[in-house]
């Protein structure tokens, strides 16, 4: 479901429509930045203006009335918590969770799957990114981790994974098909053949049965394929299929009120 508010068209999940929780998935509209980068580019490792990518930021913030808090991603399974702003530069990891109102956790991505996460009943959000590599290596159960220790339960935690690169344009190579079944065998369920050695990829379908396993009480995908929809959202891979020298991120994040 989209809604528009204070002119930021964001994407939100039913599950997480809850009591003193706010959060969204932005798009790439919004903003103040140009050219490749049109418009709310939040990225901070891309070549955009760094003064368009903090105004980014801060509108942002604004639409959920917190402070934003990201950490450096490294397409780790590393996830902190935290009560506020980090006192220098952020540390690198891929997850962030809080049990402080007002603090907004957030994540980038540009086709890599945004996962924000809930315990209305503990009030403990969060807010987790997992590329390919976090994603098999375990960052959204990290997150559910972080939070079980600032007193949630999973069994009580709601999860929805963001816009990412959807099944149908996730295209990968024999190396990387045999990593993920390396893993576990059933992972194959999630490959489906494409041209010649090559598979599809199911990511959104891998995370939310890896948020299953972990023992979440419920997660949905809300859709959306980034790479499919330039309008929208910011891809790294559709970035590299057309050639662009670099591309934009997309902010997703949570808040307790």
């Amino acid at each position: 479901m989209s809604e528009v508010l204070m002119s930021l068209p964001v994407l939100t999940s039913k599950l997480l429509d809850l009591p003193g929780i706010r959060h969204a998935f932005f798009t790439r509209q919004g903003g103040v930045s140009e050219g490749l980068y049109e418009s709310l580019n939040v990225g901070a490792g891309s070549n955009d203006d760094p003064i368009h990518v903090a105004e980014n930021r801060r509108r942002a913030a604004h639409f959920l009335g917190g402070e934003l808090v990201t950490a450096y991603q490294v397409h780790s399974a590393t996830a902190f918590a935290v009560q506020g702003p980090w006192g220098s530069g952020p540390p690198e990891g891929d997850a962030v969770v809080t049990s402080t109102a007002g603090v907004t956790c957030g994540v980038l991505a540009a086709d890599c799957a945004p996962i924000l996460l809930a315990d209305p009943e503990a009030r403990v959000v969060g807010a987790a990114h997992a590329g390919w590599k976090g994603a098999l290596t375990g960052v959204a159960e990290a997150a559910i981790e972080r939070m079980e220790v600032l007193g949630a339960r999973r069994a009580r935690i709601v999860a929805a994974i963001g816009p990412c690169i959807g099944p149908g344009s996730y295209e990968v190579g024999p190396e990387f098909y045999d990593r993920f079944v390396a893993d576990s065998a059933e992972a194959t369920r999630f490959f489906n053949d494409g041209e010649a050695d090559r598979k599809m990829f199911d990511l959104p379908g891998y995370m939310l049965d890896r948020l299953q396993r972990a023992g979440v009480s419920a997660c949905e995908w809300i859709g959306h394929d980034t790479c499919a929809d330039a309008e929208l959202f910011f891809s790294n891979r559709r970035a590299f299929q057309r050639g662009d020298a670099d591309y934009g991120r997309l902010l997703s994040a949570i808040m307790l009120t």
